[in-house]
């Protein structure tokens, strides 16, 4: 994908950020090679290559499901402001 000067002005009024033909420049340049650099990654053939999570081949070591603390509920209910039927009460926020 080519671009010109008119595209990083036209880019640039979207984002709503004020560029002079100076800078416009620069970005065209610096814009020009990302785009060259996707265009050379979109040219690799991917076709045999399998998707993968991550870049090394890593698996995490998973701990059992178990409950290891006590239960607190009740402790922790008596002493918040209000209460009603094991449910904390909080004021109305929206009306």
């Amino acid at each position: 994908m080519t671009l010109n000067l008119d595209d990083v002005k036209r880019i640039a009024h979207l984002a709503r950020i004020a560029v002079d033909e100076q800078e416009a420049g620069g970005y065209l340049t610096q814009l020009s090679a990302i785009f060259g650099l996707v265009e050379q990654m979109q040219a690799v053939d991917t076709g045999g290559i399998e998707p993968m999570s991550h870049a090394q081949d890593l698996v995490l070591r998973l701990r059992d499901d178990a409950v290891t603390e006590s239960d607190q509920h009740s402790l922790f209910q008596s002493v918040a402001p209000q209460v009603e039927a094991g449910l904390y009460l909080v004021p109305k926020v929206i009306e």
